[in-house]
């Protein structure tokens, strides 16, 4: 089975001064992608693939750096455009993620839909996994991940199984020539030693 890991970037910098794509991860989420490059080392990975959102492409650099691999970005793999309200502290983050799950056919202050958000996401990993000969990896977000997952598991946006770490960096491995699911989310830490199928 020829794999695609999608995996969220753990966790980040955040600085309400700083605009989110532009936040790198933090000490603890590079270590966490340290200790994930080192699982994949000898899994016969080939390419990799990251959003253009700072903290994704941390995390696919580190892995890149470890394999000797070089990395490719695409914007279509970017979070749902929450531009119109920028950042949000918590629990009034959370309050608005919810209902934009919630309401996958509305704009939710003026964010992207939930359901267009989808469809790019879909049609972004579907044309990479086209794409690609091998195993390979692609490092994105949370959200972009749950659309995603909805979409392999064919549930409604908002039922769909969910990364259970709250820092992030959770994983889980699609059949790259089918496009279905193959293993369920699994955080970094439980990634197996080092093998052809540590995490696949």
């Amino acid at each position: 089975m020829a794999s695609l890991i999608f995996l969220t970037h753990p966790e980040v910098v955040i600085d309400p001064l700083v605009p989110v794509p532009q936040w790198p991860l933090n000490a603890i989420g590079r270590g966490r992608m340290e200790q994930f490059a080192e699982a994949l080392s000898d899994s016969g990975l080939t390419s990799i693939h990251a959003s253009t959102e700072r903290k994704a492409m941390d995390g696919a650099a580190i892995v890149a750096e470890r394999l000797g691999l070089s990395y490719r970005t695409h914007e279509d793999l970017g979070e749902n455009d929450r531009s119109a309200t920028g950042y949000i502290a918590p629990p009034e983050f959370w309050e608005v993620v919810d209902a934009f799950f919630a309401n996958p056919h509305e704009s939710i202050r003026g964010w992207e839909r939930a359901i267009d958000a989808q469809t790019r996401i879909v049609t972004a990993v579907r044309r990479i996994a086209a794409e690609e000969p091998g195993d390979t990896l692609v490092v994105a977000h949370g959200g972009v991940g749950c659309l995603l997952m909805a979409h392999l598991q064919a549930v409604e946006i908002g039922r769909e199984s969910r990364p259970q770490h709250p820092g992030g960096g959770c994983f889980f491995v699609m059949d790259r020539e089918t496009f279905s699911l193959h293993e369920d989310w699994r955080t970094i830490e439980e990634a197996a030693v080092p093998s052809k199928t540590s995490v696949a």
